[in-house]
């Protein structure tokens, strides 16, 4: 099993600094300090950016790189405290040379299914759904 250790310092007031465990920092805060990143929207960009290193990872063995690549993530959480998401879509906008429908489709389940730890992790609580649009060059 791995282990991962992070650090999360408080600056000031709703204000606060993550240090993941290779050094590399963020600001995070409350919405009502509006300086950093939310943290229920941290967990969000986690889970398209993991769903995104894969994709990029398995269309490179595909030997389909990507030119683009974007994914815009939308998260629907209950309206009382503690605000669990039950609802994520993630839409995934992508070009690059050759790509096909069947090639992007399997890139994206197989790291929504399984390789991408936090959609393994958030599904217990969140039903993720995905869909994604090929840009034509040139577009």
């Amino acid at each position: 099993m791995g282990t991962s250790t992070t650090t999360v310092q408080w600056l000031s007031g709703q204000r606060f600094v993550g240090i993941d465990s290779t050094n590399h920092s963020v600001v995070l805060s409350s919405q009502a300090e509006g300086v950093g990143v939310k943290p229920s929207d941290m967990l969000l960009i986690a889970l398209a950016s993991c769903c995104a290193v894969d994709v990029v990872d398995i269309l490179a063995k595909k030997r389909m790189p990507l030119n683009s690549m974007d994914i815009t993530i939308t998260g629907e959480q209950d309206a009382d405290p503690p605000w669990t998401f039950r609802k994520i879509h993630l839409k995934c906008r992508m070009s690059g040379k050759g790509l096909t429908e069947k090639a992007v489709t399997q890139a994206i389940e197989l790291s929504r299914d399984k390789y991408c730890s936090v959609a393994a992790t958030v599904r217990a609580t969140a039903e993720i759904t995905t869909e994604f649009q090929i840009i034509l060059e040139g577009e």
